[in-house]
């Protein structure tokens, strides 16, 4: 009986979880369009194109970390359901799936670095 209530607090709790994650993706879909709204206005204003860009990929950026931590939400979700009672079947199931999240996380995070060393480092040095 104690195990069978672990298992249903552990299958609510990965729905929780799951809804987490929609909560974050939600969240981050409402401010990339209110962000997206605000430099589509300001592109309509004599500015350069340098900070345009910036804009851009500033709301990408935001966009790309509120993702991944999504993912890793989901992620969570998915291993909780998968320990309570794990078959072959849900246990390749969540490989492929950790495997593909994780290879997503991964590269969206490279592309934050990236993009974050980029604003560290000066235009001049860039440009040089």
């Amino acid at each position: 009986m104690t195990s069978e209530i672990i298992k249903e607090l552990t299958l609510q709790l990965s729905t929780i979880t799951e809804g987490m994650a929609a909560l974050i993706i939600a969240i981050a879909v409402i401010e990339g369009v209110f962000r997206t709204l605000i430099v589509i206005l300001q592109s309509f204003s004599p500015a350069d194109s340098s900070s345009s860009h910036e804009a851009k990929e500033d709301v990408r950026l935001r966009l790309g970390r509120w993702l991944a931590l999504a993912l890793e939400f989901l992620l969570a979700a998915d291993i909780l359901r998968t320990a309570v009672a794990p078959t072959w079947s849900e246990i390749g199931q969540l490989a492929a799936i950790a495997t593909i999240r994780t290879a997503l996380n991964f590269f969206l995070q490279l592309e934050i670095d990236r993009a974050e060393q980029r604003k560290a480092t000066p235009s001049e040095t860039r440009a040089g």
